[in-house]
């Protein structure tokens, strides 16, 4: 039986402590890695974990269970499939963190692994898809980890909250029901959303800007009805690097429901004065997507809260 062990490394200017704390705390994934779109613990158990995965591979959206065990002490961590996808017979692998100064880690990548029926095939078929994708993989961990470690000003998280005299599931289909905002709001110009597999979209939407002109933004989107929704977009307006966020939707005994829209950015430092003129800078960028974000995302509540409050 033929076991390949293989390994990738690269250099990230971040504290070590810092980057293990980052790849151990699943939630950070859609920042870290360009693919990931949502990540959720199934089970914890300790340093045991057990979690599932949704990311877009070859331009469509997958889901997957892994398990994880954590080594705070030693930096390190230990994955596998749950269930591994021909030609792989089995797959593990592990991340391990090195400190090399203050400032400067080394981070590597292993991976073991063997095919089914030991065919040489199969093997060799392995070998390059791992080697392609965690030579892909490690320089957008590395932009990223590095931007998450020194930030600068550039990440920018907010939410906006609406009661709703009405049932969660109503506010819920309001929001999952995005082929309909063309004709629900009035910021939405143009629509296209794909579901092949259920709870799993794909959103592509033209939004109305103040000035009458329009941008293109695309998303995936992983639904939990009737609770939550998760997003990330993966066509992104020129100001922004990372855009992630969710809608929640929660139900009181009263039969009230609190209904939010939360949203992670990182701005692109490169385009704000290209964007908002020369003389912007991080702070009136700030500003711009925090009023630019939660105006649309309020316009939206809104909506659906009359939707749901209609309905009772």
């Amino acid at each position: 039986m033929t076991t390949r062990e293989v390994e990738h490394e690269i250099t990230v200017r971040a504290p070590a402590a810092d980057v293990y704390r980052l790849l151990a705390e699943v939630e950070n994934w859609p920042r870290l890695f360009p693919p990931s779109v949502y990540v959720d613990y199934l089970e914890r158990d300790g340093n045991e974990e057990r979690i599932r995965i949704w990311a877009t591979a070859n331009g469509e959206a997958k889901n997957w269970s892994s398990r994880r065990t954590l080594d705070p002490d030693a930096l390190r961590i230990r994955f596998w499939q749950e269930v591994s996808t021909p030609p792989v017979a089995e797959m593990t692998g592990t991340w391990i963190i090195e400190r090399l100064g203050e400032w400067e880690s080394r981070v590597r990548l292993l991976h073991t692994y063997r095919a089914i029926d030991d065919d040489p095939e199969g093997l060799q078929w392995i070998d390059e898809a791992v080697d392609r994708n965690s030579r892909a993989e490690l320089p957008g961990l590395k932009t990223n980890l590095e931007l998450s470690a020194r930030d600068a000003g550039l990440s920018l998280s907010f939410e906006d909250s609406v009661r709703v005299e009405g049932a969660a599931k109503d506010v819920f289909d309001f929001v999952n029901e995005a082929h309909l905002w063309t004709e629900r709001l009035p910021h939405v110009a143009k629509v296209e959303l794909t579901e092949d597999t259920p709870g799993l979209q794909t959103l592509r939407m033209d939004t109305l800007t103040k000035d009458g002109s329009t941008h293109t933004t695309e998303s995936v989107r992983v639904c939990f009805p009737h609770h939550k929704i998760a997003y990330k977009q993966t066509t992104l307006p020129a100001l922004l690097d990372l855009h992630t966020g969710y809608w929640t939707f929660e139900e009181g005994e009263d039969g009230v429901t609190t209904a939010t829209s939360q949203h992670t950015v990182v701005l692109n430092a490169g385009n704000i004065g290209k964007v908002l003129g020369p003389e912007a800078g991080v702070e009136e960028a700030r500003r711009f997507i925090r009023e630019a974000l939660g105006n649309n995302s309020r316009a939206t509540l809104n909506h659906a809260k009359e939707h749901a409050e209609a309905r009772r």
